[in-house]
């Protein structure tokens, strides 16, 4: 799902860039951590990255421990910024009409009202002038990270048949179950949430089940009804589970339900609770056993291209990064002021725990807590990994 990990990287960039609250600490708070070619990059910049990154769980850190991330979340900025000026540099600053299609877009994605959004916003003392900031500069970044990378050319069949003989392992297909779902959400999470409680999730799991029974196609019902966003707008389509994923997310009993008894196009009779959801699973699809694959399988040679491109766009990115640090004038005081006060451990103030950190499963988009992933964004991996949220699942089943 590469639109909901580009989402998943917003948020938490954002984050960074809140502006802190007035407090006894608010002249430290607006010290400057180091520079890039002469553009600040305050301490509380730095602070407001480690508290989305730790996710309230600083209090169990030692200020040593903090220390640590302090710096790290400080390199991260210094990359972001290094990278952002090179765009600016590359004329590859996109315009307002883009960035307020690029916001509308991820606006409608989140499954949030206009209201629900403004409240997500407002619990991370967010504005919406500086959400449109950051996503100015995520969108530059990844124009860069584009224009960068152009020049790859597709990989030759000669090298494709070469990373086939040496990898021959990664190219089975493993006995599992393609799943179909219709989630129903005790708690409004969304616009299309219809559930606030269990008892009104489960009448309506009840009532979504009877329509099942008289024959209603699945894929409508879940496209109507189903309180998970992403899986109702592909009308039910999950995703591909091996059998280990199975009893990894299920249990034994539910995954020796779908792999021995059920027959293809049948649904659970009765409602599977998963992560605070209700779920109605339908069997789409079944692989019986391990099935080795062959370069004149459908999808493998696309998926051995996709492959070897992405790599080498993750090692020039690194390259080109690389040389963009080196040429880029650096100041890092925060490492100063560490190497110069050793003894003060971090030389900045300690995380306010008492403020608590925005909760990134209901924020306005998804969220990343590592900010240099953005610049190094190249790799596109073809497999699914194992996730098993239900909006962060897609597809991967081979029918």
């Amino acid at each position: 799902m590469r639109r909901e990990k580009l989402a998943t990287v917003f948020l938490l960039l954002v984050v960074a860039f809140l502006a802190i609250s007035c407090d006894p600490a608010s002249k430290q708070s607006a010290e400057i951590a180091a520079t890039v070619n002469g553009k600040p990059i305050k301490m509380e910049e730095v602070e407001r990255l480690v508290k989305a990154q730790l996710r309230g769980e600083e209090k169990k850190l030692s200020e040593l421990e903090l220390a640590q991330v302090r710096l790290q979340a400080l390199d991260a900025l210094i990359q972001r910024e290094v990278m952002f000026q090179r765009a600016q540099k590359e004329n590859l600053v996109p315009g307002e009409d883009e960035v307020t299609a690029e916001l509308n877009k991820r606006k409608t994605e989140s499954g949030l009202s206009q209201e629900e959004f403004e409240k997500r916003l407002k619990e991370a003392d967010e504005t919406e002038t500086s959400l449109r900031e950051s996503v100015k500069k995520e969108l530059a970044i990844q124009k860069l990270n584009d224009k960068v990378t152009g020049r790859i050319e597709s990989p030759k069949d000669s090298e494709i048949q070469k990373f086939f003989e040496g990898n021959r392992e990664l190219f089975k297909a493993k006995r599992g179950a393609q799943l179909g779902v219709i989630v129903i959400d005790p708690q409004k999470n969304s616009e299309q949430d219809t559930t606030t409680n269990l008892i009104e999730a489960q009448q309506k799991a009840k009532e979504i089940g009877e329509r099942l029974l008289r024959g209603a196609d699945f894929a409508t019902v879940a496209q109507e009804s189903s309180e998970d966003p992403q899986t109702a707008l592909r009308r039910g389509d999950w995703r591909y589970f091996t059998e280990d994923e199975l009893k990894q997310t299920f249990g034994d009993q539910v995954a020796d339900y779908i792999m021995n008894k059920m027959k293809v196009g049948d649904i659970i009779p009765q409602t599977i609770p998963f992560e605070g959801k209700l779920l109605i699973i339908k069997l789409q699809f079944r692989r019986d056993k391990d099935e080795d694959q062959t370069l004149e399988t459908p999808g493998v040679r696309q998926q051995i291209a996709d492959l070897l491109v992405n790599a080498r766009k993750q090692l020039l990115l690194q390259a080109y990064m690389a040389i963009a640090m080196d040429e880029a004038r650096i100041e890092n005081f925060l490492a100063k002021k560490v190497v110069e006060n050793p003894n003060e451990l971090s030389g900045a103030r300690p995380i306010d725990v008492s403020s608590p950190s925005p909760t990134p499963t209901k924020s306005p988009v998804m969220s990343n807590s590592n900010a240099s992933a953005e610049v190094n964004k190249a790799q596109k991996n073809s497999d699914v990994a194992d996730q098993r949220g239900i909006s962060a699942n897609r597809s991967s089943g081979q029918k």
